[in-house]
């Protein structure tokens, strides 16, 4: 304000207006304001304490730009009475002590920046004012160095066209000392055996020399000079013809000599000639290692040998022939793709000839890791051949070699299950023979079970290194597909089950050879291992078998559910047969029991038969060897004098009132007659109907066939009095003791029934035994 009363200074202009300083100061207060708020980060429109929708030109408003004080104390003292002019007046003391003590609070938190921004402004005049000084030297100095530039440009211009023609005479006379030169350097450089240097000189005289031919002086050094190329292309032609060196140096002489002008197409034979001459030597080496006098490496050190001499020596002659003879076209690229499907059919013989040998082998990894390298060295000359196809035949090998694994490891399984047999059959007879207990069956199958598991396992995880991330050839279609579903799961895992099934079969298809040589038990065994497995094995074998090898192929499988129902099927037969073996074997003693007596001149029975006792002695033992394997079953409720009953004319008075008739004098009434209405009205007996899986019905299948046999055999007999009396007394004993295995004692009574009635029709003096006497008879034996 000062300096606004004190008027224009001595330095203004007469343009100057009076009041311009006063009208620039709110300006530069403005300015300054909004650097603070651009600074504190407040933007245009806000202030402190004004209302959001408030107007900025208000004259009224305490934080706008246009307050007016005079307005304002109007508008309080019209509008506001004293109490509030009071109050207003305090709270505007207040915001003004607010706002000094925050403007102390700034100019304190701010003071070092003040200080160094002032000292930085300060600093900047000075350093401003000695930056005009040395810019306006420099301008100096730069038009007196473009003004010195300019003459010298104008006093040498004469020159340098002159050092130009200099120059280029001074280069031509070089390139004419090169070429009088090239003869002798071209002999020194044959001499040194530097032959790339010697073609290199030859390749860049030769278009000049061409070009001046016609000059005598140039004609001489052609001549010299093509004099020596053909003696350099001889040498090279011999060093290529011998071999000796690798496919690199090979190369290199094939590049020098097209580079002479030799006719490509010859040299191309040569060089594949040549290569197949250190090809076939690596070959010989491997057959030599396939002999039988030395001993042969492993597979996977045969496969080292095999990829880093043959085909690595393969992949540098594609290499070379194809970056030499790449003008040939078509018919260069045929020549090499014969070349290479001829010597690589060679090695693939030799490859498969020693994996066959490792047909026995039961370990998979070092053949897994033979064949991955064997496939990852056929992956660069697949690349540089795709035409010649070797990746594709290396890939069939590895695919081929997988399946004749999955035969072995098959085949493995096999002979695993029947030496499990095998143990069996001799744990089942070695106690008879050594006349002591052995392992009991439960034992024996949890062994037979337990052994083929860890087998199936033990397979598994071996053909599973055929499909691990890190093999090359795991990522091939077949082995995420085919492999995993068709090999591994349908030929491998199912067929093994299969072929478990038809072996156990088997024992029942030859019941005259085989069947007749198996032990019962070994049939009772196979029949709860197939349940076994339909019940729970073959879902859990399947389940582990999917999850190891996501298959990734939409091939047809075999169900679980048709597995089981054939796993079943075969265990039905095996419990069918073994009933009709255990069956067989009483019968056959009951059948010699009846046929080796005389039944008409018999004695008066005073005991039970010992082929009786020894029939209840068997047929407890095929209860406990059954209930070892099998659950108890089901029975029908069972009558309370199951054990006292008797047979026919001498039991209970229902059996006497239907028999007595027939064997005492005052009944005259055909005895064939009352049997064949006793038939009518009995339920009719299916001695060979299906067995359940259970003890009751295999011992009833038993009992059914052997007293199905005693009742035929009497059938054919003829009996005395006492003949039929021993009857009796027979069939009482096994009824005493043969219901309780049946699931239904009434059979027993039905059977045992016919074979009384059947002896009595067969006697002519059909005279019974007092049921009394039987009973003692009976209850003493």
């Amino acid at each position: 304000m000062a300096a606004a009363a004190a008027g224009p200074g001595p330095g203004s202009g007469p343009g100057d207006s009076p009041e311009g300083p006063e009208a620039e100061a709110p300006e530069r207060r403005r300015k300054a304001h909004g650097m603070l708020k651009l600074y504190y980060g407040l933007s245009e429109g806000e202030s402190a304490g004004r209302p959001a929708g408030s107007d900025p030109l208000d004259p009224t408003d305490l934080n706008g730009a246009h307050f007016d004080p005079e307005v304002y104390l109007d508008k309080l003292r019209r509008e506001c009475p004293l109490a509030q002019l009071m109050d207003s007046e305090t709270d505007m003391v207040r915001q003004i002590r607010a706002l000094d003590s925050d403007m102390q609070t700034l100019v304190y938190e701010n003071y070092n920046k003040f200080i160094s921004a002032t000292d930085t402004i300060r600093k900047m005049k000075n350093d401003f004012r000695k930056m005009e000084d040395e810019m306006d030297r420099l301008a100096t100095n730069m038009a007196v160095i473009t003004d010195f530039s300019a003459r010298i440009s104008a006093t040498l211009q004469d020159r340098h066209e002159r050092i130009t023609k200099l120059a280029g005479v001074h280069a031509l006379l070089r390139k004419l000392q090169f070429l009088f030169e090239l003869p002798s350097c071209l002999t020194k450089c044959v001499e040194l055996g530097a032959y790339g240097q010697a073609v290199r000189y030859q390749g860049r005289a030769r278009a000049v020399l061409q070009q001046y031919q016609h000059l005598p002086s140039f004609r001489a050094i052609q001549d010299d000079c093509q004099v020596i190329t053909a003696r350099l292309a001889q040498q090279l032609r011999q060093r290529f013809r011998e071999g000796g060196s690798g496919a690199p140096e090979q190369a290199e002489c094939v590049e020098l000599l097209l580079a002479l002008g030799e006719p490509a197409e010859e040299l191309c034979d040569e060089f594949l000639a040549n290569a197949r001459g250190r090809l076939e030597a690596e070959l010989r080496s491997l057959e030599a290692e396939l002999g039988p006098s030395p001993p042969a490496p492993d597979v996977l050190e045969f496969t080292d040998h095999g990829g880093s001499g043959f085909v690595g020596g393969l992949c540098q002659v594609a290499s070379a022939y194809q970056e030499l003879f790449a003008a040939q076209g078509p018919a260069g690229a045929e020549k090499l793709t014969a070349f290479a499907q001829e010597l690589g059919g060679r090695y693939f013989a030799l490859v498969e000839r020693r994996l066959a040998q490792e047909q026995g082998s039961g370990d998979n990894s070092l053949l897994v890791r033979a064949l991955d390298r064997f496939h990852r060295r056929l992956r660069a000359p697949g690349a540089l051949l795709a035409a010649a196809g070797l990746a594709e035949a290396a890939t069939e090998i590895v695919e081929r070699v997988a399946r004749e694994r999955l035969g072995h490891h098959l085949q493995g399984l096999r002979a695993a299950f029947l030496a499990c047999l095998t143990d069996v059959r001799q744990a089942l007879a070695a106690p008879r023979l050594a006349g002591k207990e052995g392992p009991g069956l439960a034992e024996l199958l949890a062994n037979v079970a337990s052994s083929i598991l860890s087998h199936i396992k033990a397979s598994l995880a071996a053909v599973h290194l055929f499909t691990a991330k890190e093999v090359s050839f795991s990522n091939k279609p077949y082995f995420r597909g085919e492999f995993c579903s068709q090999g591994v799961r349908e030929g491998l895992i199912v067929g093994f089950i299969r072929s478990m099934c038809q072996t156990a079969q088997s024992f029942c298809d030859s019941p005259g050879e085989k069947g007749g040589a198996t032990p019962p038990a070994l049939l009772l065994l196979l029949s709860r291992l197939c349940l076994d497995y339909e019940t729970a094995t073959i879902s859990y074998i399947l389940t582990l078998t999917d999850e190891q090898f996501l298959v990734q192929d939409q091939s047809p499988v075999t169900p679980v559910s048709t597995l089981c129902a054939e796993a079943r099927e075969t265990a039905r037969r095996l419990l069918t047969h073994y009933v009709k073996v255990q069956g067989l074997v009483i019968s056959q003693m009951l059948r010699k029991s009846v046929e080796t007596r005389d039944w008409l001149s018999t004695l008066e029975p005073r005991n039970v038969r010992a082929v009786m006792k020894r029939v209840v002695e068997d047929t407890t033992a095929i209860d406990v060897q059954v209930g070892l394997l099998y659950e108890e079953g089901v029975r029908k409720a069972q009558s309370s004098d199951s054990s006292k009953r008797t047979f026919s004319v001498y039991s209970s008075s229902r059996q006497q009132g239907r028999y007595a008739p027939s064997y005492t004098p005052s009944a005259p009434m055909d005895t064939n007659l009352l049997s064949n209405i006793q038939k009518l009205f009995s339920e009719r007996i299916d001695v060979f109907s299906p067995v359940e899986f259970n003890k009751v019905s295999v011992l009833t299948g038993i009992i059914k066939i052997s007293l199905k046999t005693l009742l035929e055999c009497v059938r054919l007999r003829t009996f005395g009095r006492f003949g039929l009396q021993q009857v009796q007394v027979d069939c009482h004993f096994l009824q005493l003791y043969l219901w309780r295995f049946v699931a239904d004692e009434e059979l027993v009574h039905l059977l045992l029934d016919e074979v009384v009635a059947s002896a009595a029709l067969r006697c002519p003096d059909p005279v019974p035994m007092e049921p009394s006497v039987v009973e003692v008879i009976c209850e003493r034996g």
